[in-house]
């Protein structure tokens, strides 16, 4: 595997996915500005292709490939997001795939992919499964495996969230970032840390799924079960050997964990609020956030909206 080497991977992501994503704003929040005293600003990934950040790394790998290698075809393993990001990239260079996704997989995202022309298989009953099983079939079948976390060039597409909130706003002082595989914030940290270690960088966690925060915690890759989470983005188990976890563990400050309760009443406020739509991963990072907010009284502080989509259903019986 290509060693991961942000300061050079990261801005050539940006220059590879450019014409295919959208450089989302960072929207400065007035009221939680003034709730929290802090100068609040929301990084709106729930406003980028397929609704989530996943696109940029998905796009970075898939148009890192070789024609022979799209032409054999792309395998992904995915609860929703990264499985859309990955047939939305697959559509740009006119490749075809199959996306594996566990039973958890909520049927809102589902549709999506299968909007975006990949076809759908289901296995295993959480994320570390499916991922399993695909990249065995990939191998099996000649087909290139594309990570949802777990690769160099997933990692620098994502990391360019960084690069483009530092042109946004050169003076950020923190950052808040949703985590589940680590491949978001991973990218984002080591970006930071390199070009202006002063930022700090929260992991935020669902209390029910924090299987990094806790690896991180014990110093080493924990097999560990998740609870239902509204965050359902973040989920999930951490593949063997996973190389986020060394940058989760190096580059990130310090990790948040948060309640059901408290990410049902941030996805609440924001809505009502900033009247943009967003799902539970992303209300994760604001509901962080409003923990640790006090120590950051003064400061220039982004908070990634990781995603939005969100199924009806579940948001009337959120609302």
């Amino acid at each position: 595997m290509t060693q991961f080497n942000p300061t050079k991977m990261i801005p050539d992501a940006m220059s590879r996915i450019r014409p295919f994503i959208r450089r989302t704003i960072l929207d400065f929040s007035p009221y939680y500005s003034q709730l929290n005293g802090a100068n609040v600003y929301f990084k709106c990934e729930n406003l980028q292709h397929t609704g989530s950040f996943k696109a940029r790394g998905a796009l970075n790998k898939i148009l890192s490939l070789s024609e022979e290698e799209r032409r054999r075809g792309i395998v992904t393993a995915s609860t929703g997001n990264h499985g859309a990001a990955c047939a939305y990239a697959m559509r740009q260079v006119g490749a075809n795939g199959i996306v594996f996704v566990p039973t958890i997989a909520e049927e809102t995202k589902l549709a999506a992919i299968r909007r975006l022309g990949a076809e759908i298989r289901t296995v295993g009953t959480d994320s570390v499964e499916s991922e399993r099983f695909a990249r065995v079939y990939a191998a099996e079948e000649s087909m290139t495996y594309v990570p949802p976390y777990n690769d160099p060039l997933v990692i620098a597409g994502q990391g360019t969230i960084a690069l483009e909130l530092l042109l946004q706003q050169p003076e950020l002082d923190a950052v808040f970032v949703s985590v589940g595989g680590g491949g978001l914030i991973g990218g984002i940290a080591s970006y930071f840390k390199g070009v202006n270690p002063a930022i700090q960088v929260f992991g935020c966690s669902p209390q029910n799924s924090q299987v990094m925060a806790l690896s991180v915690a014990a110093g080493e890759l924990l097999d560990l079960p998740s609870l239902p989470t509204l965050s359902d983005g973040t989920a999930g188990g951490l593949e063997a050997g996973s190389i986020t976890f060394p940058l989760c563990r190096d580059y990130v400050d310090r990790y948040i964990s948060v309640s059901e309760d408290e990410i049902v009443d941030s996805l609440r406020t924001f809505m009502s609020t900033q009247h943009m739509l967003i799902e539970g991963s992303a209300a994760v990072a604001i509901a962080a956030f409003q923990k640790t907010a006090v120590d950051l009284r003064g400061k220039d502080v982004a908070i990634i909206l990781c995603g939005a989509n969100i199924s009806l259903e579940k948001l009337k019986g959120i609302l």
